[in-house]
């Protein structure tokens, strides 16, 4: 990546004027001055989600713009496929930065449109785009205040359980740990345990210990670990929970065995056989675990768990991010096309297409009708976003700065009750201090 960012990093006059290709004329239907019957080259990552999203935007692009198509290419590899056509001037037009090969961000800044422009543009339906999408959704796509990728995916971060168990058994959703240790004493009357866990899904419960922490303590705590202060790991919200945990372990609250179990496996134990009643997970799960999950589970998330009933942050706040990096690159032939599909994704047909066929919501507010088309999973992500209002939070420094399988080790004995909370403690902060102190790792400032 190293010798790619020099490659890129400087492209030649003619470039850095922006793209060329054909120009419309600008107007308020119009706002990017695409030329009409042109077409926009669309790299798009073919993982999850497919590509059939953006393939749809044709059905709503000519509405607006004469003859104007967007042209898909499923691509699995990105940096691999398209690193070459940036150092030779000729990327495409809408690239889906998206995956494990993504091309990083850093080496092709000064290469990018900025999208603000975007922003302030109307929706199809004549709203002002930044008015109609949830708040935050800028900031994982900006790096050295340049705003160069939307993100277009909304990922919700909560607790799950089947809505139709707790019903049968008179359960409510815990709201604080206390809360979930009642219902962790009632799980085991019915020979059931409260949580489960799988050997590379151990950190979902760092997740879980992270979320409560901050909406316990306030941005404090988020900016102390953001920026991997000395002693972040012993704040006082942070301890409460992995306290809590502790208990939960030597209570036998965890299904035994999970650090040696595959984690699809440690699922299906509470989604399919029902021998756990609670799962910290990301909106992906639903998904993830459609063919193992019991008829009439009735999947719901809801909030993290706060130590006491007065936090920092109301127990509605959430975790959530935008996910699935849209890039438009300068050198592209019709750059003005490419703002033009990312505006027509973000209409409410197509935001309304992609939410009923992937059963994940778009950072576009109101478009997953009530039933939310059939899914109880989705249903009750667009509530949290709704009920959280501004109150969403988000955390890099896990990603930023590669942490996790490190991370995994410490967990993994953790919940298992080999290593107790003063030694989980140590452990994450020696890794956090590992970075701090390692001169030839840029750091990110977070404020």
């Amino acid at each position: 990546m190293g010798s790619f960012a020099v490659a890129c990093s400087s492209p030649s006059s003619k470039d850095s004027e922006g793209g060329g290709g054909p120009k419309g004329e600008k107007s308020a239907t119009n706002p990017f001055g695409v030329a009409e019957n042109s077409t926009v080259e669309a790299a798009i990552f073919d993982g999850g989600y497919g590509t059939d999203y953006v393939d749809y935007t044709n059905q709503v692009l000519a509405g607006q713009v004469k003859g104007l198509k967007v042209k898909v290419d499923p691509v699995v590899d990105i940096a691999p496929q398209l690193q070459p056509r940036f150092v030779g001037g000729n990327p495409p037009d809408l690239i889906d930065n998206s995956g494990e090969d993504q091309i990083g961000f850093l080496g092709i800044l000064d290469q990018l449109e900025e999208l603000d422009d975007l922003f302030e543009a109307n929706t199809y339906e004549g709203k002002k785009i930044a008015d109609i999408v949830y708040p935050g959704v800028k900031a994982p796509g900006t790096f050295k205040d340049k705003f160069v990728a939307l993100n277009y995916v909304m990922t919700v971060y909560g607790v799950w359980y089947s809505k139709t168990l707790f019903e049968a058994n008179g359960w409510a959703p815990p709201k604080t740990w206390d809360e979930a240790l009642d219902l962790g004493q009632q799980a085991k009357k019915k020979g059931k345990y409260l949580f489960v866990h799988g050997k590379e899904a151990a950190t979902y419960y760092r997740t879980l210990l992270i979320d409560s922490a901050i909406k316990e303590g306030g941005d404090e705590v988020r900016l102390a670990l953001e920026n991997l202060e000395k002693g972040c790991w012993s704040h006082p919200a942070v301890q409460g929970v992995i306290k809590v945990m502790e208990t939960m372990v030597k209570q036998k609250m965890f299904v035994p065995g999970g650090s040696g179990t595959q984690f699809q496996k440690a699922q299906a134990i509470w989604s399919n056989d029902q021998k756990a009643l609670l799962y910290p997970s990301g909106g992906w799960i639903e998904n993830e675990m459609k063919k193992a999950t019991k008829a009439d589970f009735q999947m719901t998330g809801f909030p993290s768990m706060t130590l006491t009933d007065k936090p920092a942050l109301p127990w509605e706040s959430l975790r959530a991010a935008a996910g699935e990096p849209f890039i438009v690159p300068r050198q592209g032939k019709n750059p003005a096309g490419a703002k033009e599909v990312l505006r027509a994704m973000l209409s409410e047909k197509a935001a309304s297409n992609f939410s009923k066929t992937k059963l994940a919501p778009t950072i576009v507010k109101g478009t997953v009708p009530a039933d939310g088309y059939g899914s109880t999973a989705l249903v009750s992500q667009t509530k949290m976003l709704e009920a959280a209002g501004t109150n969403i939070f988000n955390y890099m420094f896990v990603e930023t700065y590669g942490m996790n399988t490190d991370q995994l080790v410490p967990w993994n004995s953790f919940l298992a009750g080999d290593l107790d909370g003063k030694g989980l403690t140590a452990a994450l902060q020696r890794i956090s201090d590992k970075v701090r102190e390692d001169d030839s790792v840029d750091k990110v400032k977070v404020s």
